[in-house]
């Protein structure tokens, strides 16, 4: 018997593999959604989101409201009764609530900015493929300009027309001109006492 025979999965792998073939993934069908055991969120709603806390942030509202709050702070521990003090000086709460503070505005700031860097890089690539468009346009035009430039050239135009005609009729007079005075000289060398001439001269003979 043939091997292949013998053994009909041994023709369908090559000498040597061993391990049964994976399927293939489709790129033109989506992936099938994966369990995961960590909470899942919408990254649009939370980039949205960073961006109006990384505005409100940059404003001078937040700068006064900060202000004032921290005011406050300080006051209510410093002249209110020790028994309604909650932050003791050195105000170490206070330090604590403000390093938690900057400890999330940071990255939620660097997350506005990769955002608003992504959008500034598909705005300059649709910018881009603009300027190239209208640089192909401009090309074309400039030479559809060329030609047409070029084919007006031949074309005849009427002063050149006119020019022509012009040195028409001044060659059809002059051919008018010298045909007159060729023929006034025929009529000179053939005359009328030339013929006569002819004529006695044949009567002689």
């Amino acid at each position: 018997m043939a091997p292949d025979e013998r053994d009909p999965h041994r023709a369908r792998h090559p000498a040597g593999a061993t391990a049964a073939p994976r399927t293939r993934v489709r790129l033109d069908q989506p992936r099938a959604p994966r369990r995961s055991l960590l909470p899942t969120y919408d990254p649009e709603a939370f980039g949205n989101f960073s961006e109006r806390i990384a505005r409100f942030l940059g404003t001078g509202r937040f700068i006064v409201w900060m202000t004032i709050i921290i005011i406050l702070w300080v006051c209510w521990n410093v002249f209110a009764p020790s028994v309604m003090r909650f932050d003791h000086y050195p105000f170490i709460f206070l330090t604590l609530m403000l390093s938690l503070q900057a400890s999330y505005a940071a990255p939620l700031i660097l997350l506005a900015q990769n955002r608003q860097d992504d959008r500034d890089r598909v705005n300059l690539e649709q910018d881009r493929k603009q300027n190239e468009r209208s640089i192909a346009d401009t090309e074309y035009l400039t030479r559809e300009v060329a030609a047409l430039r070029i084919n007006l050239g031949e074309v005849a135009t009427r002063d050149w027309i006119r020019s022509e005609l012009q040195d028409l009729l001044k060659e059809i007079e002059e051919r008018q001109a010298a045909g007159g005075h060729l023929s006034r000289q025929v009529r000179s060398v053939t005359g009328p006492g030339a013929g006569r001439s002819d004529e006695g001269d044949g009567r002689g003979r």
